[in-house]
């Protein structure tokens, strides 16, 4: 390299973290880089996946090189803060910096104007450097947005350019020069390369792979920031590697960061057995089979009824693609957050039965927002240390060294600190950062948010790619959602993460678009037309998608087998409404609500004379209160109501219940109860384990509304009243079509899933007949009831034909609406989805700091989250919503949390924007770490408030209700 003179001693003055923030001593800025180098050899020896490690060696250029190229790359992260844009702006720090002949023009220099922040800067000097070493071009193309981008958003290259009318002054003159080259040498030496020139990568990586790259430098910079374990170090004479080495090391250990299995061994035909304790089904043997087939990382899509076993076929799965292509761990998602506590014991559950001696279950991770009332995660996670591991970084992801976040890193500060948990490390519990634990439950939220264009978006996409992603539920995602879901398969088939996705099942439409998705993103295509998809034949059924070897197109493997149940015939009848017109007066809707609730109360009276479970399905919170209280009144306490207006510990109660009472036999279960009948809304659609021997349910979507017949006669063995004894369902919310007219619908239902699918959800209902009687022989119908109600053919009578024209017209444009609105936040635009590198990636991005909250409606095509707790005033005290004493401020002791908490409800929509203009916390909240940010809704004694104009109200058994001040008329 060249002879950099007295740069070198200049690396004796260059701070890289002040001494208020490392400890109270200054930490020069190369032991800053090398302690960040010494972390990343951990995350490489310790976290990261055998596939990843593979990765690496490839581009690094060849098996041994990944691991000191991966250390150079998080030592280069800081490199832009050896120039006077930076080092001017600590003043014991500048001096000392001065005092060794760096100089600059302090004006220029601190004019806010002329702000060049250290990345940028950065990536302008590791360009220089690079090209001096004579790297070649496509490799400094895309390693530069690496060090621009590791403080969350990769910029455009023209940002990183030093402002013009800084004259020079931001980036320094030749002695500066001296001293960024001494700084380059240093660390390039220290991690035992002979010069710059070797530490060049061999292989320019997919941007998948680039993209992981950044999340685990951001991640090993924020460690390496965290003062606890990394004070300053203010002599030059005792910086070196091995000091770094020691400091990572003792700090890897408080952290109790690891990985996952580990390389895994592919499970032999008695693993399914040993896991779950029976033998495979055939739908179940028909996955790992088509696993076991698959020749490289790619979409397994299962396609099978409710009750076929389809979670314990994707976890088996997921050992044999782990095993096969190196993935160290698994991300399982599911629809909601209802669904994922459920699936976060089933996973731990068979993480013990796949490693009895080891403590894998404990590793896991639940990630959503009301997790602190799953009583499993939370006896896996309190503690009784009070010291946090891992202070330095502030709740939001940022680390201490972003100027532009220091309020909120003494909020952090200032709050107490939680306790260590006995599950996983609590440094992966932080904001972003759950997905880089090895193993996750979670919404599939958390893969939507890693397609989003937001900051920090590397972190989310670096918890993925190692991972075996399984996502349950896939026909749930709407249009809107499936905007995401589609970007983020696309980065994870390039990225080659093996994806299994679970469906009871999919238009065709659908599944080619995800397959497509996929190999897109392996191919790294913009464009991408799969020919001639294979169609399942029969159902259950796979369908395996994988790109072949070079350039040889795409490979497939589809199946199907018969399921392990006997088809059975399920009676449909039609129990007609009086459907209002639209923009009826109030006492019209009032009058035609209670003649459809006594409809159905008189319906249950006659079916359940013998005993017997109901479920009733509501498409609305109203009207599943309105049913609720006429159902009171005929059954007294044999009713429950589970919707997503109640608080969210009594929803978690209720839900529990309802599954104790009506899950299958197993330890815990209460014994059935000989009647009951569960009133719920679109709760009950999805993972939802209970037992109806009859079920009412207003119409929605076909597909949508088979998987509510999924919950009728699911398990076998029942001894079911009489009457019950075949399986049943009554069809609500609509006119019926008697006539030839065009059914009528609820405006409610049709403003959730659209009058066209309902017309022909509707026409498939009339078509499947069975001489006279509607009856569906499911599971076996249910590929062709769905294909046709999505397909394109014209089922609908010639008397509907008008009516059918234009809600098909209204349909197609909302659906392109939608599509389009989602664009807009997708983490690659359109034209860009073949882009080389990282640069510019974020050039026009979302607003906020890519927090969950923020990203809630983002992903969900909704207005901004609006959830508040409910507490009680008496006139003096505030109270918990179950009537424990606060204060006169509304100050939360801790053994108080849990009650306020439990308070908490999600507004309905036309009172959501209320939230957020005119609601705060309590004042005793102010200075809580958990409340200090929750807007509160104070009602009276009698449970009664206000919302703006909106009347306010809650009932214990009701839940919320909310009466709009300029109500919608239909």
């Amino acid at each position: 390299m060249a002879d950099v003179g007295s740069g070198a001693g200049a690396l004796g003055a260059l701070w890289g973290k002040s001494a208020e923030r490392a400890g109270g001593k200054v930490n020069l800025l190369i032991s800053h880089l090398l302690d960040t180098a010494a972390v990343a050899e951990r995350i490489w020896d310790q976290l990261l996946a055998p596939s990843t490690k593979k990765t690496l060696d490839e581009v690094a250029g060849g098996p041994g090189h990944g691991r000191r190229f991966f250390a150079w790359l998080c030592a280069a992260h800081d490199c832009g803060k050896a120039t006077p844009a930076f080092q001017f702006q600590w003043a014991p720090g500048a001096a000392a910096v001065r005092a060794n002949g760096l100089g600059w023009h302090e004006r220029t220099v601190a004019n806010r104007k002329l702000r060049w922040r250290h990345e940028l800067a950065g990536a302008y000097l590791l360009k220089r450097e690079l090209r001096e070493a004579k790297w070649a071009e496509q490799q400094v193309t895309w390693v530069w947005p690496l060090i621009a981008g590791h403080h969350g958003a990769f910029p455009d290259e023209g940002r990183t350019e030093p402002p013009r009318a800084g004259k020079g002054q931001l980036q320094g003159g030749a002695d500066w020069a001296q001293a960024q080259t001494a700084l380059f040498e240093r660390f390039t030496l220290e991690l035992g390369f002979t010069d710059l020139h070797e530490a060049q990568p061999a292989v320019v990586p997919s941007r998948a792979t680039q993209l992981h790259l950044s999340g685990l430098i951001v991640m090993a910079d924020w460690i390496a920031s965290d003062k606890r374990y990394f004070e300053g170090v203010d002599q030059l004479a005792d910086v070196s590697m091995t000091h770094a080495r020691e400091r990572a090391a003792k700090a890897w250990e408080k952290l109790r960061l690891r990985g996952g299995w580990g390389r895994l061994s592919a499970p032999g035909p008695e693993a399914f057995r040993a896991r779950f304790g029976h033998d495979p089904r055939p739908s179940q043997q028909l996955v790992m089979d088509a696993a076991r087939r698959m020749e490289r990382p790619g979409l397994l899509l299962v396609e099978a009824p409710t009750g076929e076993g389809k979670t314990k076929a994707a976890l088996i799965a997921a050992e044999i693609l782990a095993a096969r292509f190196g993935a160290d761990g698994v991300f399982v998602g599911m629809p909601t957050q209802a669904t994922s506590d459920p699936m976060f014991g089933q996973v731990r559950a068979w993480l013990t039965a796949l490693r009895p001696d080891g403590d894998l279950a404990s590793q896991v991770a639940l990630l959503h927002g009301k997790r602190m009332f799953n009583k499993e995660w939370r006896s896996l996670t309190e503690g009784d240390d009070p010291e946090a591991p891992f202070a330095g970084i502030d709740e939001y992801g940022f680390c201490e060294d972003d100027d532009d976040f220091g309020p909120a890193v003494a909020a952090f500060k200032s709050a107490s600190a939680p306790p260590v948990s006995r599950g996983p490390a609590e440094w992966f519990l932080g904001s972003k950062r759950g997905l880089l634990c090895p193993f996750v439950v979670g919404t599939i939220d958390q893969l939507l948010f890693a397609a989003t264009r937001t900051r920090h978006v590397m972190l989310r996409m670096a918890g993925l790619v190692g991972k075996v992603v399984v996502l349950d539920e896939v026909h749930a995602a709407d249009v809107y959602m499936s905007q995401f879901l589609v970007e983020g398969l696309r980065w994870l088939g390039q990225a080659g993460v093996p994806v299994v996705l679970l469906s009871a099942t999919l238009p065709p439409a659908q599944r080619e678009a995800l397959t497509t998705a996929y190999l897109a993103g392996a191919d790294s295509r913009e464009e991408f037309t799969v020919n001639s998809l294979p169609q399942p034949t029969g159902y259950p059924a796979v369908t395996a998608a994988w790109m072949g070897p070079g350039r040889s197109g795409p490979r497939f493997h589809v199946a199907s087998c018969a399921s392990w149940r006997t088809d059975i015939s399920v009676a449909l009848d039609v129990l007609p409404e009086i459907i209002p017109a639209p923009r009826s007066d109030r006492a019209t809707r009032d009058e035609a609500r209670r003649s459809a609730d006594e409809s159905v109360v008189t319906l249950l009276h006659e079916q359940l004379t013998d005993g017997g479970c109901a479920l009733v399905i509501r498409n609305t919170v109203d009207r599943a209160q309105s049913l609720y209280r006429a159902l009171r009144a005929e059954f007294d306490d044999e009713v429950i109501l589970l919707h997503g207006r109640l608080a969210v510990g009594a929803r978690a109660d209720r839900t529990e219940r309802c599954l104790r009472l009506l899950g299958a036999p197993s330890q815990g279960a209460l014994s059935r109860p000989s009647r009951l009948i569960v009133v719920a809304t679109q709760l009950a659609e999805q993972s939802f384990d209970v037992d109806a021997d009859l079920l009412v349910t207003d119409i929605a979507p076909i597909d949508l509304l088979l998987q509510r017949m999924g919950r009728l006669h699911r398990h076998d063995g029942r001894d079911r009243p009489p009457k019950l004894r075949r399986p049943r369902v009554f069809l609500t919310g609509t006119s019926g079509s008697d006539r030839g007219a065009a059914p009528r619908f609820l405006a409610a239902s049709e403003g959730i899933y659209g009058r066209h699918l309902l017309l022909r959800t509707a026409a498939v209902i009339g078509q499947f007949t069975d001489k006279g009687e509607r009856s569906w022989s499911l599971p076996g119908a249910v590929p062709s009831l769905v294909s046709s109600a999505y397909g394109d053919d014209d089922l609908l009578p010639r008397e509907w034909a008008e009516e059918a024209a234009a809600a098909r017209a209204l349909w197609a444009e909302n659906q392109r609406q939608r599509a389009d609105n989602a664009t807009r936040f997708l983490l690659t635009r359109r034209g860009d989805k073949e882009g080389r590198t990282l640069a510019g990636l974020h050039t026009v991005s979302l607003p906020g700091n890519g927090r969950d909250t923020d990203l809630d409606a983002v992903v969900r095509d909704g207005e901004p989250s609006a959830e508040v707790i409910l507490v009680l005033h008496d006139g003096t005290t505030y109270r918990t919503l179950n009537g424990r004493a606060l204060t006169v401020n509304g100050d939360v002791a801790e053994e108080l949390l849990d009650d306020v908490l439990a308070g908490t409800v999600r507004l309905p929509s036309g009172a959501a924007s209320e939230a957020a203009g005119t609601l705060g916390p309590l004042p005793g909240w102010l200075g809580h770490p958990r409340l200090r940010y929750t807007p509160a809704v104070v009602l009276d004694a009698h449970g009664e408030g206000a919302l703006g104009e909106h009347g306010v109200r809650y009932d214990d058994e009701l839940g919320l209700a909310v009466t709009l001040a300029h109500p919608r008329r239909w």
